[in-house]
């Protein structure tokens, strides 16, 4: 049997899941954009109608509008879109107050989240060597709002909370259709390490997120992709 979704966002990553849902046994029953879905004014119980998961990949401005919405409709979501996530207590709010589920990611690739793991371990090791010094780049497509990437920041934020308490120094690229490469580098006056993750298209992205959302069917609470990653069929 197939559960219904909803897409919220018909860009490039909304058209590939779309593509790509019946796979994991989803069929899509709405679909909304910036045009049809100004400020979630159209997200409702009657166009959401025999949904049972929605994916969110808009834009920063408009993303917490849209889940907060589907938190009070009692839709179950995946936020794939990144640049909001300090507005995160206010949607945790939102999802707990209306008994909803969610599962949000600054990049819903199982790839880059063995990666931000891999950063993690070794920063811990780093640490221990005041003559590292810690630096992160970036690069995305043109298009792409945010920068640095939310998963860039992620990197960072594991960076210091596993010991290392010197600067980490970022830098990010927009150019061209890149799907996106993320690199951190420890540097000292006799060599230098680096870890690197380059996604070859938006594919990855793209089935984590409908794992995550086959998972999150009938799931109550907030999650974080990498929380969840070894329980994903």
């Amino acid at each position: 049997m197939s559960h219904g979704l909803a897409i919220v966002g018909c860009g490039k990553m909304g058209r590939l899941i779309e593509q790509l849902a019946p796979e994991y046994g989803f069929e899509v029953r709405a679909r909304f954009d910036a045009r049809n879905n100004p400020r979630a004014q159209a997200l409702s119980h009657q166009t959401l109608r025999g949904v049972d998961a929605a994916v969110e990949f808009t834009s920063p401005d408009a993303a917490p509008e849209n889940i907060k919405r589907l938190a009070v409709l009692g839709v179950n979501t995946i936020a794939g879109t990144t640049g909001w996530f300090d507005e995160l207590p206010s949607v945790r709010e939102a999802v707990a107050k209306n008994g909803s589920g969610l599962v949000w990611a600054a990049n819903f690739s199982v790839g880059v989240n063995l990666f931000l793991e891999a950063v993690t371990h070794t920063a811990a090791l780093f640490a221990k060597h005041a003559e590292y010094e810690a630096w992160g780049w970036e690069i995305h497509h043109s298009t792409k709002k945010d920068a640095p990437a939310g998963t860039l920041k992620k990197a960072a934020e594991q960076i210091r909370a596993n010991g290392y308490e010197r600067g980490v120094s970022l830098a990010s690229n927009r150019a061209g259709a890149h799907p996106g490469t993320h690199e951190i580098g420890f540097d000292s006056a006799v060599d230098t390490i680096t870890l690197r993750h380059t996604a070859r298209n938006r594919e990855g992205f793209a089935r984590g997120a409908l794992r995550s959302a086959r998972w999150v069917v009938g799931k109550k609470g907030v999650f974080e992709f990498r929380e969840i990653l070894g329980e994903l069929g």
